[in-house]
């Protein structure tokens, strides 16, 4: 029998691998060896947030010891690199081949592509299955297919939330119409779950904490790092958080971490749940009555949808995606969101949420983070790489599209149909951000007006042409008429002053 050896990426840990399943139809458990590796330079490639290192290796040392209990040969390594890891595996195995499954990212697919050169053995890239949008064909003949199609073709594809006749449940597809509330005073908010530490997940916050470049305290890790565990979060969000999660899915609150959001992401971006059983879930407690339709369609939505589609455009547009800046922004990235202080309550806020938790949820995401950066023309770059150091759920192929496509508009409207902005209205609307800030989200220039405002017209009037030219911001622009000569001269002044002070670093 042939010798194997079995390269298992980190964000990989799937219950039943494929690269596993495949190896044990050509050869017995004896001649199979499992290979896991501990990169150095992947592990501090960025300053990343320890809670996010500490998810990663936890999770990787639990996936081993479940491995090896199930009777698999697994060898877990700590080397410089993937390639060095792996090139010593093949010297102390000498397998005949090789099986790994496509990763997720780019540059760990293409590396792959090259193992067979780097290490002179035949290499088997099974597809990825960690995804669900590979089942689905790309509309023919369609320069891009929208978010929303995309989403239908998903629905009909796994017959979610459908009717016998294939009719959406209760007549719509989307609810999203439905799920804009802002929390209400004094909302009942369950409370976050952490995980008990074990002595693997200790042995790693000990490491982690050591790490001289990473940011957050490695101490107050919770996170679930096994299967069980992630079952058990996704079992705890169908039932405490997503009967509410639907209506206010875009509320924001400055002293609530997740309110009824999933922070199930993690565990589907390291192969720790399933997408499809996540979804099925979720439809499951609509008809058993246990949560409204809008809630579920919407958390389906995000699952099969954005998630799926984000995934099929970043393989799409990939490795263009990296150098698109279609605004032109090329601003560095403010210090204050690696340390500091802003002035303004909500950017500051979630900026130390996610050094705290390495977790803030997709509206916080979007609309004040990225918001912001597109406003004051941040480089897509830097701010990329500040969402791949931050976040618990952040890889390569989620973090482009949704930061560049949706949240920056750096490619120019392949994924997202418009930009993304608001002024300070919409933040003091979904949110209590505004109530704690100096700045007034309804005052556009002066020394109290509200940075996003200020910024928000600006980028109206500098790129107004542009955006009259797309139909969804045709009501922005519109509301340029109200304002009057005066106001657009005093508007660009104060902002040309404040971008230069932000681009100096000076106070404000």
């Amino acid at each position: 029998m042939p010798t194997l050896l079995v390269a298992i990426l980190a964000d990989q840990l799937m219950r039943e691998h494929p690269a596993l399943t495949y190896a044990a139809a050509q050869a017995d458990h004896s001649d199979i060896h499992v290979v896991l590796i501990e990169s150095h330079a992947r592990l501090q490639l960025r300053p990343y947030q320890r809670h996010k290192l500490v998810l990663v290796l936890s999770a990787l040392r639990h996936y081993a010891t479940a491995l090896h209990a199930m009777g698999w040969q697994v060898s877990l390594r700590t080397a410089d690199s993937w390639r060095a890891g792996l090139t010593d595996a093949c010297a102390q195995i000498n397998p005949d081949s090789i099986v790994t499954m496509a990763g997720a990212e780019y540059n760990a697919r293409r590396a792959q592509e090259r193992w067979s050169t780097w290490l002179g053995r035949p290499v088997v890239v099974l597809p990825n299955r960690q995804f669900l949008a590979a089942d689905v064909p790309a509309a023919s003949g369609a320069k891009r297919q929208t978010m929303e199609a995309f989403y239908r073709s998903m629905r009909t594809r796994y017959q979610l939330l459908l009717e016998p006749d294939g009719s959406p449940v209760g007549g719509s597809w989307n609810y999203d119409a439905e799920n804009r509330k802002p929390l209400p005073k004094h909302a009942p908010i369950p409370p976050v779950y952490r995980y008990p530490i074990d002595a693997i997940t200790q042995q790693v916050i000990t490491e982690v904490a050591a790490y001289p470049e990473a940011r957050g305290d490695a101490t107050t890790f919770g996170l679930a790092v096994t299967h069980t565990q992630a079952d058990d979060a996704l079992e705890r969000f169908i039932r405490e958080r997503l009967p509410d999660f639907g209506r206010y899915e875009d509320a924001m609150a400055a002293d609530e971490d997740v309110l009824f959001h999933s922070v199930l992401s993690p565990y589907l971006n390291l192969g720790l749940l399933d997408p499809l059983t996540c979804a099925r879930a979720a439809e499951a407690a609509y008809r058993a009555g246990l949560a409204p339709l809008a809630a579920a369609e919407g958390f389906i939505r995000q699952i099969i949808g954005w998630r799926e589609y984000m995934y099929r455009r970043y393989w799409e547009l990939m490795p263009g995606l990296r150098r698109m800046n279609a605004w032109n922004a090329t601003r560095p990235l403010p210090a204050w969101f690696w340390q500091g202080q802003s002035g303004m309550h909500c950017l500051d806020t979630v900026i130390a949420r996610v050094w705290r938790t390495g977790y803030s949820h997709h509206i916080e995401r979007l609309m004040i983070l990225t918001n912001f950066c597109t406003l004051a023309g941040i480089d897509p770059v830097a701010v990329n790489e500040w969402f791949l150091a931050g976040y618990i759920d952040a890889y390569d192929w989620v973090m482009w599209p949704n930061v560049s496509g949706m949240g920056l508009n750096a490619d120019g409207g392949l994924i997202a149909t418009k930009p993304y902005i608001s002024s300070g209205a919409y933040i003091k609307r979904m949110s209590n951000y505004c109530a704690g800030c100096r700045y007034d989200p309804a005052v556009r220039t002066g020394p109290n007006a509200c940075p996003f405002t200020l910024l928000y017209w600006n980028f109206l009037l500098t790129h107004q042409p542009r955006l009259h030219a797309n139909p969804r911001m045709g009501p922005a622009v519109l509301g340029l008429r109200h304002v009057d000569d005066d106001q657009r001269s005093a508007i660009q002044a104060q902002a040309v002053i404040w971008l230069e002070r932000l681009s100096e670093g000076t106070e404000q």
